[in-house]
């Protein structure tokens, strides 16, 4: 049997009429920018969140960056960040001129840790990004506390975790404001690239439209040196017809999850912690730590299940950062995640055959 890592057809088969008639609709309308489809998925995706404003922009990269830009964050300002995540939101904070400075995460949750974040604040800390990493909601009280007491900006990346709660409330208004990506493998996806901006601040908000219309707050006046980030009509109108149908998709996720943690019973697997009241959990990704990851990986291929490595060079060791010389070992935890860390299938519409041959070959790797 062959199971891919991701399998975008179960959902997309369901919806093929409903896309084509977006499709449609878009290119008779001939709106392609900044169109009547992008005005009411932003209306619609800030009502889902529960946010009073949203802002799409062209990537969840641009969507990080427009927010740093929105709050002033700037030259010689640092940012906190976690250790464990992708590459985007580090980058974010260096194309504003700032410079990222990491925080080791929680082992069994891969979050930023809370309990570590202030022994990294110095005078020129200006904000505090948290991950909510692989569909998991970061531990967001305590971050929300510190962020105040230290008089910071706090940053949501929800670019893996649309629709997870965090103590019943739907992350993405926790901080200042919140980005998402809607890159085709998130749970929601396009069907390109694709990013947004929530928040329930009306100047970020209006500050985040503007620099991501070349700075411009209306037609050829630019009161900010900006850019071209901008959601377009088709993958906004694409997002609409998949809006509706987020939460039971998280909910076949979170159903094939359960499986996993209930069956997978190798000793050498250490298993994601499950989904609880506190830490509502997408599974944006379902990982899996093993430390012996590249022979379970290789196995795995050999029996035609493919996994996905998230993420195997650390930030702090990526060659674009050797600029700011923290040396191999100085995260430990972040790079035990990457040598250890395997991501298995898991997608919306997996068969339960697929799924127990998935289990039945984790249990019986050696």
């Amino acid at each position: 049997m062959r199971v891919p890592f991701a399998d975008f057809r179960p959902m997309h088969n369901e919806l093929r009429s409903e896309l084509d008639a977006a499709y449609a609709r878009v290119l008779e309308n001939s709106n392609f920018i900044q169109g009547p489809e992008c005005v009411a998925f932003e209306k619609e995706f800030a009502a889902f969140c529960g946010a009073e404003y949203c802002i799409g922009v062209a990537t969840g990269l641009d969507a990080i960056y427009l927010i740093l830009r929105a709050l002033g964050i700037g030259e010689g300002d640092e940012v906190i960040v976690p250790s464990n995540t992708f590459i985007a939101t580090a980058l974010a904070v260096s194309y504003c001129g700032a410079c990222p400075v990491f925080v080791e995460p929680i082992l069994e949750t891969y979050n930023i840790d809370p309990a570590r974040i202030e022994e990294k604040i110095t005078e020129r800390t200006k904000a505090i990004i948290a991950v909510h990493l692989q569909g998991r909601s970061a531990d967001m009280d305590p971050i929300v506390e510190i962020a105040k007491r230290n008089h910071l900006k706090l940053v949501e990346d929800a670019a893996q975790a649309h629709g997870t709660c965090y103590k019943g409330r739907r992350i993405g208004t926790f901080g200042d404001a919140a980005a998402f990506s809607f890159y085709p493998g998130k749970n929601l996806g396009a069907l390109g690239d694709g990013g947004c901006v929530v928040t329930n601040n009306k100047k970020i908000a209006d500050t985040v439209r503007a620099m991501g219309n070349y700075g411009s707050d209306r037609k050829y006046h630019h009161v900010y040196q900006g850019s071209n980030s901008r959601l377009d009509e088709l993958q906004a109108a694409f997002l609409r017809v998949k809006l509706p149908h987020l939460e039971k998709w998280n909910a076949d996720r979170q159903k094939t999850a359960a499986r996993y943690l209930s069956e997978i019973r190798n000793p050498l697997i250490q298993l994601p912690l499950p989904s609880d009241d506190t830490f509502m959990h997408i599974y944006h990704v379902f990982a899996v730590r093993c430390e012996k990851r590249d022979e379970l990986a290789a196995y795995l291929k050999e029996k035609g299940i493919l996994t996905v490595i998230h993420y195997p060079v650390p930030m702090h060791l990526q060659p674009c950062y050797q600029c700011l010389n923290i040396s191999e070992g100085s995260l430990p935890i972040a790079e035990q995640i990457s040598r250890t860390v395997l991501s298995l299938p898991m997608f919306y519409g997996m068969t339960d055959e697929q799924i127990d041959y998935v289990i039945d070959a984790i249990n019986n790797f050696s």
